[in-house]
């Protein structure tokens, strides 16, 4: 037998042998000669092994996929030669800038040459860049990412963080045809947009939204968007999890994939097998800037009801509670009597708001929400978002140890309205405090009488205790202890020390910073 370079047979050589045994043991057995000019594959039907493709996906989706250009108004610097580009590279012309040159890759990778006279006046027309009399500059490509059809008659689903600075759109389909855009509507709060182009009569390949109930972690998905304007892109990876919270906004719930995700490819989708939209691409997580195998996209449930808001009225309206909550932790539990650290803990509600005309306080905890259980804060914003204002909803709140049911109607979230979340670890400005009544030792609390005369001012604090631990920080407030309110170190004692005759381990303090309240729990244990 025929050995390769290290000594062992080599596949081919085996295959050829076993082949040409089972060719001898053909005839041997049936006695019927095999023509000599029939392949050995031929002669004993060799199947390969089925390998699995996406190519069929591919082929089907792809030409639904466009990449997205958006362009802004650049004022002129300089023009030298009269070309109707502005470029004054300290007297250098386009073409004598090396081809390292980072402006000179820049046009090169979108495609455009400053020199182009051509293109120049294909894309501003013949009254030049600024577009006639009046112009405040020429449209130049500020950024670019990826989108996709949703409908034959030209919407594209893109992310509004590569839109959300342009006053021009230009969409590439997949053969090349650059499409000019309108943005119909635009959504911050979860990173959408829905941009619309002209077919003038022309149908376009689309495709639908998956259905999230059939997305497992595990399942195969496929990418296709324009990373680094290369357009046209495809990868391939699993759902790696879901609900993932990346701290972008209160409607965190991402789907995390380990196809390769890059810059560009944001607004893209994840299609599964089938070719349905299971999520868009929006971020990655990537200490390099480049694919790590950890990208996040929006899941087609939140997707598909926000782009048909933005469709239909260019905006989302959305439910509107007015409460600042944030979540509720194993300690913050304990210390006010919950069996388990769920539902949504109310910080503030807003003068004037739903939430406040409803009778919700700080310190209640939001645990469900028309008989549904509220999982945590995330939990209880996206299913107030999606909900159309002037809803009645049914609210379960624990309050002073015991459930109650509050009624509230719903109002609309203002467009300008900040999302709440407690969840703040900015500094503060440190107010001028007096000297400090009483030291609370166990806690690693030193307060005083605060400024306004309601609380009291944290003047010091141990950065080896828990309260440091928690992100307490001098200069903020203690407004009240386990709901109730506190004006001197005395009352704090008096509180904790009831807390402790009920069994409790922990204290819930209300603290009010330059930023906001937030409620933080801290243990009890050895306050006398």
């Amino acid at each position: 037998m025929l050995k390769n370079f290290n000594g062992r047979p080599s596949l081919a050589t085996v295959l050829k042998a076993s082949t040409v045994a089972g060719i001898a043991a053909a005839v041997l057995a049936t006695g019927v000669p095999l023509e000599i000019t029939r392949s050995y594959a031929e002669a004993v039907k060799v199947q390969a092994p089925a390998v699995p493709s996406f190519a069929n996906v591919v082929d089907a989706v792809s030409p639904a996929v466009v990449s997205v250009r958006v362009e802004n108004r650049v004022n002129p610097v300089a023009d030298n030669n009269n070309d109707g580009f502005s470029f004054d590279f300290n007297g250098r012309g386009f073409d004598d800038l090396p081809d390292d040159h980072p402006l000179k890759r820049f046009f090169k990778q979108f495609g455009q040459d400053p020199n182009d006279q051509q293109g120049h006046q294909r894309r501003f027309g013949q009254n030049g860049p600024n577009g006639g009399p009046g112009g405040k500059g020429r449209l130049r490509p500020v950024a670019q990412g990826s989108g996709f059809f949703i409908s034959e008659d030209g919407y594209i689903v893109t992310n509004n963080h590569v839109v959300s600075d342009g006053q021009a759109f230009v969409a590439v389909t997949n053969d090349g045809t650059e499409l000019d855009a309108k943005l119909i509507g635009k959504d911050p709060r979860t990173d959408l947009a829905v941009l619309k182009v002209d077919g003038k009569g022309k149908k376009f390949t689309y495709v639908n939204w998956a259905d999230d109930n059939n997305v497992r972690v595990g399942d195969w998905v496929v990418a296709v968007g324009n990373p680094f304007g290369l357009g046209g892109t495809v990868t391939a990876g699993i759902v790696s999890a879901r609900g993932r919270d990346i701290g972008s906004g209160p409607y965190d719930d991402y789907l995390q994939v380990d196809a390769a995700v890059n810059r560009g490819n944001s607004g893209g989708p994840t299609f599964n097998l089938s070719g349905e939209v299971v999520g868009i691409n929006t971020a990655i997580f990537s200490p390099s800037g480049g694919s790590v195998g950890i990208a996040f996209a929006i899941p087609a449930s939140t997707a598909r009801d926000v782009v048909a808001d933005l469709m239909k009225d260019g905006q989302v309206s959305r439910g509107w509670l007015g409460v600042q909550i944030q979540p509720v932790t194993k300690d913050i539990a304990e210390s006010i009597g919950l069996s388990e650290p769920s539902g949504a803990l109310v910080v503030a509600p807003q003068a004037g708001s739903p939430g406040d005309k409803a009778g919700m306080k700080a310190g209640d905890v939001v645990t469900a929400l028309n008989g549904e259980t509220i999982k945590d804060a995330r939990d209880l914003s996206r299913r107030i978002g999606a909900m159309q204002p002037g809803s009645k909803v049914e609210l379960s709140v624990w309050r002073a140890g015991k459930a109650q049911p509050l009624t509230v109607e719903l109002g609309t979230l203002p467009i300008d309205q900040k999302d709440a979340s407690a969840d703040d670890n900015s500094q503060p400005q440190q107010p001028e405090a007096p000297a400090s009544e009483k030291a609370l030792a166990d806690l690693g609390l030193t307060v005083g009488p605060s400024d306004d005369g309601k609380g009291l001012a944290i003047t010091d604090i141990d950065p080896n205790s828990d309260a440091a631990d928690k992100g307490i920080k001098e200069g903020e407030k203690i407004t009240s202890v386990n709901n109730q309110e506190v004006s001197s170190a005395d009352d704090i004692v008096k509180v904790l020390n009831q807390a402790k005759k009920d069994g409790r381990t922990r204290a819930l303090f209300q603290i009010q910073s330059n930023e906001g309240s937030r409620f933080v729990a801290l243990p009890i244990n050895g306050q006398g």
